[in-house]
C-alpha cells in the first residue's frame, strides 16, 4: 500500500539565542547507506515471521502496521495475576548493525509517541539492555543514549532515592535532547534515523529534526531494532534498514 504523506512542518531553534543548549543539527546526512537489510510494506494479512511480539499490541492493517498501547496504568498483583506496568506497545526485529540508516512512514493518529529503539539483551549494563533511541510526538523529537543514561543500571538505581537526585540529573547530563517540532495528526511524515559511530541524527520528511552525539550511542552491537507506539494509535509503513558508514 503506497500512502501520501504531508511535509512536516518543524520548528528548530538550534543554535540560536532561543535554545542555545541545543547541538546544532547537521545540514546534511551523518550517514552513508550501504546493503539494505530489511524492507517491509505490510501489505500481508499478518506482520512478517521476522517480526516478534515484545510488548503488545501491534496488528496488520490496510496495508501499514497499527500499534496501540493496551497497558496504559501500572496494575498491582491480585486475585492469582501478575502485576501488570504501564507501557507502550513495542514491536521488534533482530537486525544486528553498528551503523544503520532506519526509514518509516510513520502517523501519529491518536498515538501520544512513536519510537524507533535499538537494544543488546546480551548487554548486561542497561536495563534490558537498552541502547538508544529516537522518538517522535507531535510537538517534539528526543533522542536517548539510554546504555550511558538512564537506562545505565547505577543511574537507573537512583530515581527512587530523593537524596541521589542531584548526582543522577549530573550523571544524565548531554545523555538526551529534545527539538521543538509541531507535526500533525492523522498525517503522514517520513522517518529517517541515522546512527554512525556516537552520533544519531533524526530527519523529518527529509529536513533535520534531531541530533546527538553520546558515547551510548556507539554500542559496537546493536542487535535488535524495536518500534514503539505510546496511546492511541500510531502507523508505521515501508520499514528499511541498510548498513550504514559514516559519510564522507
Amino acid at each position: 500500500m503506497r500512502l501520501t504523506f504531508a511535509p512536516a512542518v518543524l520548528v528548530l531553534f538550534a543554535g540560536n539565542l532561543f535554545a542555545a543548549d541545543l547541538p546544532k543539527i547537521p545540514e546534511k546526512s551523518i550517514a552513508e547507506k550501504k546493503e539494505l537489510l530489511f524492507s517491509d510494506d505490510f501489505e500481508g494479512k499478518e506482520p512478517a515471521a521476522v517480526w516478534h511480539k515484545v510488548v503488545p499490541t501491534f496488528a496488520v492493517e490496510k496495508g501499514t502496521l497499527k500499534g496501540t498501547q493496551t497497558r496504559e496504568m501500572n496494575i498491582p498483583a491480585a486475585d492469582g495475576k501478575p502485576a501488570v506496568t504501564a507501557h507502550a506497545a513495542v514491536h521488534g526485529l533482530e537486525i544486528p548493525t553498528k551503523d544503520s540508516v532506519v526509514q518509516a512512514r510513520i502517523k501519529l493518529d491518536g498515538a501520544s509517541m512513536i519510537d524507533v529503539e535499538f537494544d543488546d539483551r546480551k548487554f548486561t549494563g542497561a536495563h534490558y539492555g537498552h541502547l538508544c533511541r529516537a522518538q517522535v510526538r507531535l510537538n517534539g523529537v528526543t533522542i536517548i543514549d539510554e546504555r550511558d543514561g538512564n537506562m545505565r543500571n547505577d543511574i537507573r538505581a537512583m530515581r527512587d532515592d530523593p537524596s541521589k537526585k542531584e548526582e543522577r540529573n549530573k550523571l544524565l547530563a548531554g545523555r538526551s535532547v529534545t527539538y521543538p517540532a509541531k507535526l500533525e495528526a492523522g498525517k503522514w511524515y517520513l522517518l529517517e534515523v541515522e546512527t554512525v559511530g556516537d552520533e544519531m541524527r533524526v530527519t523529518i520528511d527529509g529536513q533535520p529534526a534531531a541530533y546527538l552525539k553520546s558515547s551510548g550511542i556507539a554500542h559496537e552491537t546493536k542487535s535488535k531494532i524495536e518500534l514503539g507506539v505510546a496511546g492511541k494509535d500510531g502507523y508505521f509503513d515501508d520499514i528499511k534498514v541498510w548498513n550504514a558508514a559514516p559519510a564522507k
